[in-house]
Protein backbone atom coordinates (compact mmCIF):
# COMPACT_ATOMS: atom_id res chain seq x y z
CA UNK A 1 0.00 0.00 0.00
CA UNK A 2 1.21 3.49 -0.75
CA UNK A 3 1.51 6.01 2.09
CA UNK A 4 3.58 6.66 5.15
CA UNK A 5 4.35 3.87 7.60
CA UNK A 6 2.58 3.83 10.95
CA UNK A 7 4.14 6.42 13.24
CA UNK A 8 4.75 5.29 16.81
CA UNK A 9 6.10 7.38 19.67
CA UNK A 10 7.03 5.93 23.06
CA UNK A 11 7.85 8.08 26.09
CA UNK A 12 8.95 6.84 29.51
CA UNK A 13 8.84 9.07 32.57
CA UNK A 14 9.79 8.41 36.16
CA UNK A 15 7.27 9.82 38.62
CA UNK A 16 9.16 12.23 40.89
CA UNK A 17 7.87 14.11 43.96
CA UNK A 18 7.60 17.28 41.83
CA UNK A 19 5.09 15.43 39.59
CA UNK A 20 2.89 14.26 42.48
CA UNK A 21 -0.01 15.67 44.43
CA UNK A 22 -0.66 15.68 48.19
CA UNK A 23 -1.33 11.92 48.27
CA UNK A 24 1.95 11.03 46.57
CA UNK A 25 0.16 10.11 43.34
CA UNK A 26 1.02 11.45 39.90
CA UNK A 27 -0.85 14.69 39.24
CA UNK A 28 -3.52 14.19 36.59
CA UNK A 29 -2.58 17.56 35.11
CA UNK A 30 1.03 16.44 34.66
CA UNK A 31 -0.10 13.20 33.05
CA UNK A 32 -2.37 15.07 30.62
CA UNK A 33 0.59 17.28 29.70
CA UNK A 34 2.73 14.21 28.92
CA UNK A 35 -0.06 12.52 26.95
CA UNK A 36 -0.56 15.58 24.77
CA UNK A 37 3.19 15.89 24.13
CA UNK A 38 3.54 12.24 23.04
CA UNK A 39 0.46 12.37 20.81
CA UNK A 40 1.56 15.64 19.21
CA UNK A 41 4.97 14.13 18.41
CA UNK A 42 3.28 11.18 16.70
CA UNK A 43 1.02 13.51 14.70
CA UNK A 44 3.91 15.72 13.58
CA UNK A 45 5.99 12.66 12.67
CA UNK A 46 3.28 11.64 10.23
CA UNK A 47 2.34 15.10 8.94
CA UNK A 48 5.87 16.43 8.59
CA UNK A 49 4.63 19.83 9.80
CA UNK A 50 3.59 21.33 13.13
CA UNK A 51 0.28 20.11 14.58
CA UNK A 52 -2.10 21.47 17.21
CA UNK A 53 -4.56 19.70 19.52
CA UNK A 54 -8.15 19.88 18.24
CA UNK A 55 -9.93 17.63 20.75
CA UNK A 56 -9.64 14.68 23.11
CA UNK A 57 -12.24 11.95 23.33
CA UNK A 58 -13.56 11.17 26.81
CA UNK A 59 -10.55 10.13 28.90
CA UNK A 60 -10.94 7.54 31.67
CA UNK A 61 -8.27 7.01 34.34
CA UNK A 62 -8.21 3.43 35.62
CA UNK A 63 -5.08 3.40 37.81
CA UNK A 64 -3.05 5.94 39.78
CA UNK A 65 0.73 6.15 39.46
CA UNK A 66 2.82 6.87 42.55
CA UNK A 67 6.22 8.42 43.19
CA UNK A 68 8.99 5.99 42.15
CA UNK A 69 6.96 4.23 39.49
CA UNK A 70 7.50 4.43 35.72
CA UNK A 71 4.94 5.86 33.31
CA UNK A 72 5.06 4.67 29.68
CA UNK A 73 3.06 6.55 27.04
CA UNK A 74 2.68 5.06 23.56
CA UNK A 75 1.08 7.12 20.80
CA UNK A 76 0.44 6.30 17.14
CA UNK A 77 -1.55 7.76 14.28
CA UNK A 78 -4.54 5.49 13.62
CA UNK A 79 -5.93 7.32 10.61
CA UNK A 80 -5.23 10.48 8.64
CA UNK A 81 -8.09 12.46 7.16
CA UNK A 82 -7.73 15.49 4.88
CA UNK A 83 -6.08 17.88 7.37
CA UNK A 84 -6.57 16.07 10.69
CA UNK A 85 -5.46 12.84 12.31
CA UNK A 86 -6.67 10.54 15.07
CA UNK A 87 -3.89 9.57 17.46
CA UNK A 88 -4.33 6.66 19.84
CA UNK A 89 -2.70 7.01 23.26
CA UNK A 90 -2.01 4.18 25.72
CA UNK A 91 -0.64 4.91 29.19
CA UNK A 92 0.73 2.21 31.50
CA UNK A 93 2.41 2.32 34.90
CA UNK A 94 5.14 -0.07 36.04
CA UNK A 95 6.29 -0.71 39.59
CA UNK A 96 10.08 -1.06 39.48
CA UNK A 97 10.15 -3.27 42.59
CA UNK A 98 7.50 -5.82 41.57
CA UNK A 99 7.74 -5.33 37.79
CA UNK A 100 3.92 -5.32 37.69
CA UNK A 101 2.49 -3.23 34.83
CA UNK A 102 -1.05 -1.84 34.74
CA UNK A 103 -3.03 0.22 32.23
CA UNK A 104 -3.68 3.78 33.41
CA UNK A 105 -5.63 5.07 30.42
CA UNK A 106 -6.43 4.52 26.75
CA UNK A 107 -7.42 7.69 24.91
CA UNK A 108 -7.91 9.11 21.43
CA UNK A 109 -7.00 12.63 20.36
CA UNK A 110 -7.49 14.63 17.19
CA UNK A 111 -4.69 16.82 15.84
CA UNK A 112 -4.81 19.31 13.00
CA UNK A 113 -1.83 19.97 10.72
CA UNK A 114 -0.82 23.63 10.52
CA UNK A 115 -0.08 24.80 6.96
CA UNK A 116 3.22 26.52 6.33
CA UNK A 117 2.53 30.15 5.35
CA UNK A 118 -0.08 30.11 2.56
CA UNK A 119 0.45 26.47 1.63
CA UNK A 120 -2.09 23.68 2.05
CA UNK A 121 -1.54 20.44 3.94
CA UNK A 122 -2.73 17.22 2.30
CA UNK A 123 -2.04 14.41 4.74
CA UNK A 124 -0.84 11.14 3.33
CA UNK A 125 -2.70 7.97 4.34
CA UNK A 126 -1.36 5.77 7.10
CA UNK A 127 0.28 2.55 5.98
CA UNK A 128 -1.41 -0.32 7.81
CA UNK A 129 0.98 -3.06 8.90
CA UNK A 130 -1.12 -5.41 11.03
CA UNK A 131 -4.64 -6.63 11.71
CA UNK A 132 -4.76 -4.34 14.74
CA UNK A 133 -3.82 -1.37 12.56
CA UNK A 134 -6.66 -2.19 10.14
CA UNK A 135 -9.14 -2.42 13.03
CA UNK A 136 -8.08 0.90 14.56
CA UNK A 137 -8.17 2.49 11.10
CA UNK A 138 -11.82 1.43 10.66
CA UNK A 139 -12.84 2.40 14.19
CA UNK A 140 -11.22 5.83 13.76
CA UNK A 141 -13.76 6.66 11.08
CA UNK A 142 -16.63 5.69 13.40
CA UNK A 143 -15.17 7.70 16.29
CA UNK A 144 -14.86 10.72 13.98
CA UNK A 145 -18.53 10.41 13.03
CA UNK A 146 -19.48 10.33 16.70
CA UNK A 147 -17.30 13.37 17.46
CA UNK A 148 -18.91 15.42 14.73
CA UNK A 149 -22.38 14.63 16.05
CA UNK A 150 -21.52 14.94 19.74
CA UNK A 151 -21.91 18.71 20.00
CA UNK A 152 -25.23 18.77 18.12
CA UNK A 153 -26.67 16.02 20.32
CA UNK A 154 -25.61 17.92 23.42
CA UNK A 155 -27.18 21.17 22.19
CA UNK A 156 -30.43 19.34 21.40
CA UNK A 157 -30.55 17.94 24.94
CA UNK A 158 -30.07 21.43 26.39
CA UNK A 159 -32.87 22.83 24.25
CA UNK A 160 -35.22 20.03 25.28
CA UNK A 161 -34.34 20.59 28.93
CA UNK A 162 -34.97 24.32 28.71
CA UNK A 163 -38.51 23.64 27.46
CA UNK A 164 -39.36 21.76 30.66
CA UNK A 165 -41.27 24.06 33.03
CA UNK A 166 -39.80 22.60 36.22
CA UNK A 167 -36.30 21.98 34.85
CA UNK A 168 -34.65 24.31 37.37
CA UNK A 169 -36.84 23.61 40.42
CA UNK A 170 -34.99 22.25 43.43
CA UNK A 171 -36.31 21.77 46.95
CA UNK A 172 -33.95 19.33 48.68
CA UNK A 173 -33.03 20.40 52.21
CA UNK A 174 -29.43 20.68 53.43
CA UNK A 175 -28.14 21.01 49.87
CA UNK A 176 -24.95 23.02 49.36
CA UNK A 177 -25.13 25.96 46.96
CA UNK A 178 -22.94 25.48 43.90
CA UNK A 179 -21.96 29.14 44.27
CA UNK A 180 -19.58 28.00 47.02
CA UNK A 181 -17.71 25.92 44.44
CA UNK A 182 -17.15 28.73 41.95
CA UNK A 183 -13.41 29.18 41.21
CA UNK A 184 -11.64 31.48 38.78
CA UNK A 185 -7.96 31.49 37.87
CA UNK A 186 -5.90 33.60 35.46
CA UNK A 187 -2.75 32.38 33.73
CA UNK A 188 -0.35 34.32 31.52
CA UNK A 189 0.89 32.27 28.55
CA UNK A 190 4.70 32.41 28.51
CA UNK A 191 7.16 30.88 25.99
CA UNK A 192 7.65 27.64 28.01
CA UNK A 193 3.87 27.06 27.75
CA UNK A 194 3.84 27.20 23.94
CA UNK A 195 5.30 25.52 20.88
CA UNK A 196 7.77 27.09 18.46
CA UNK A 197 4.90 28.79 16.61
CA UNK A 198 3.69 30.50 19.79
CA UNK A 199 0.53 28.40 20.20
CA UNK A 200 -0.25 27.30 23.76
CA UNK A 201 0.26 23.56 24.27
CA UNK A 202 -3.08 21.77 24.61
CA UNK A 203 -1.66 19.66 27.44
CA UNK A 204 -0.70 22.79 29.37
CA UNK A 205 -4.27 24.12 29.12
CA UNK A 206 -5.61 20.74 30.23
CA UNK A 207 -3.27 20.81 33.24
CA UNK A 208 -4.46 24.28 34.25
CA UNK A 209 -8.08 23.15 33.83
CA UNK A 210 -7.48 20.16 36.09
CA UNK A 211 -6.04 22.40 38.79
CA UNK A 212 -8.96 24.83 38.90
CA UNK A 213 -11.51 21.98 38.68
CA UNK A 214 -9.80 20.13 41.52
CA UNK A 215 -10.05 23.23 43.74
CA UNK A 216 -13.75 23.52 42.91
CA UNK A 217 -14.44 19.86 43.73
CA UNK A 218 -12.39 20.06 46.95
CA UNK A 219 -14.86 22.55 48.41
CA UNK A 220 -17.40 19.73 48.73
CA UNK A 221 -15.25 17.05 50.32
CA UNK A 222 -12.85 16.72 53.24
CA UNK A 223 -10.19 15.12 51.12
CA UNK A 224 -8.15 15.68 47.96
CA UNK A 225 -10.27 14.94 44.85
CA UNK A 226 -9.02 12.35 42.36
CA UNK A 227 -9.66 12.95 38.65
CA UNK A 228 -11.47 9.97 37.10
CA UNK A 229 -12.35 11.28 33.64
CA UNK A 230 -12.30 14.26 31.29
CA UNK A 231 -15.30 14.60 28.98
CA UNK A 232 -16.08 16.68 25.85
CA UNK A 233 -12.67 18.34 25.66
CA UNK A 234 -12.54 20.37 22.44
CA UNK A 235 -10.64 23.45 21.31
CA UNK A 236 -12.80 26.13 19.71
CA UNK A 237 -9.86 28.40 18.95
CA UNK A 238 -6.13 28.91 19.59
CA UNK A 239 -4.30 30.96 22.20
CA UNK A 240 -0.82 32.42 21.96
CA UNK A 241 2.18 33.60 23.98
CA UNK A 242 1.17 36.79 25.77
CA UNK A 243 -2.51 35.83 26.09
CA UNK A 244 -4.26 35.92 29.46
CA UNK A 245 -6.27 32.73 29.99
CA UNK A 246 -9.21 32.92 32.38
CA UNK A 247 -10.34 29.55 33.81
CA UNK A 248 -13.84 29.48 35.35
CA UNK A 249 -14.96 26.34 37.18
CA UNK A 250 -18.10 25.39 39.08
CA UNK A 251 -19.68 22.13 40.26
CA UNK A 252 -22.58 21.16 38.00
CA UNK A 253 -23.88 18.24 40.04
CA UNK A 254 -22.89 15.59 42.55
CA UNK A 255 -23.68 11.90 42.59
CA UNK A 256 -23.18 9.39 45.39
CA UNK A 257 -19.40 9.10 45.12
CA UNK A 258 -18.50 11.49 42.32
CA UNK A 259 -18.84 15.11 41.24
CA UNK A 260 -18.91 16.81 37.84
CA UNK A 261 -17.10 20.13 37.46
CA UNK A 262 -17.56 22.29 34.37
CA UNK A 263 -14.62 24.43 33.24
CA UNK A 264 -14.72 27.23 30.67
CA UNK A 265 -11.55 28.81 29.26
CA UNK A 266 -11.46 32.28 27.74
CA UNK A 267 -8.44 33.99 26.17
CA UNK A 268 -7.57 37.67 25.90
CA UNK A 269 -4.73 39.48 24.19
CA UNK A 270 -3.72 42.91 25.54
CA UNK A 271 -6.31 44.81 23.53
CA UNK A 272 -9.09 42.32 24.28
CA UNK A 273 -8.18 42.42 27.97
CA UNK A 274 -8.70 46.20 28.13
CA UNK A 275 -11.97 46.03 26.16
CA UNK A 276 -13.22 42.92 28.03
CA UNK A 277 -13.69 40.98 24.79
CA UNK A 278 -12.89 37.33 25.56
CA UNK A 279 -12.39 34.52 23.07
CA UNK A 280 -13.98 31.25 24.19
CA UNK A 281 -11.28 28.68 23.38
CA UNK A 282 -12.24 25.60 25.37
CA UNK A 283 -14.73 23.93 27.69
CA UNK A 284 -14.74 20.51 29.33
CA UNK A 285 -16.38 18.47 32.07
CA UNK A 286 -14.18 16.79 34.68
CA UNK A 287 -15.37 13.97 36.95
CA UNK A 288 -13.76 13.54 40.38
CA UNK A 289 -14.06 11.10 43.25
CA UNK A 290 -12.60 11.33 46.74
CA UNK A 291 -11.18 8.65 49.03
CA UNK A 292 -10.24 8.52 52.70
CA UNK A 293 -6.93 7.30 54.19
CA UNK A 294 -8.11 3.70 53.79
CA UNK A 295 -8.81 4.19 50.08
CA UNK A 296 -12.59 4.00 50.50
CA UNK A 297 -14.82 6.29 48.46
CA UNK A 298 -16.28 9.29 50.25
CA UNK A 299 -19.83 10.55 49.59
CA UNK A 300 -20.46 14.03 48.20
CA UNK A 301 -23.26 16.25 49.53
CA UNK A 302 -26.18 17.19 47.31
CA UNK A 303 -25.86 20.59 45.66
CA UNK A 304 -28.35 23.30 44.83
CA UNK A 305 -27.82 24.92 41.39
Amino acid sequence: ARGRSLMDVCMCQGVLPAHAGPRGELSAGQLLRWMDAAACLAAEKHAGVSCVTASMDDIQFEEAARVGQIITIKAKVNRAFKTSMEVGIKVTVQDVLTDVEKIVSVAYATYVAKPVEAGKVELEPVKLLSAEDHLEHSLANERRRIRLGYVQVFENLLQEGNREGDYYTFDEENAVSTELTRVQSIELVLPPHANHHGNTFGGQIMAWMETVASISASRLCRSHPVLKSVNMFKFWGPSFVGDRLVFSAIVNNTFQNSVEVGVRVEAYNCEEWIKDQPRHINSAFLIFSAVDDKGELLPFPRVKP
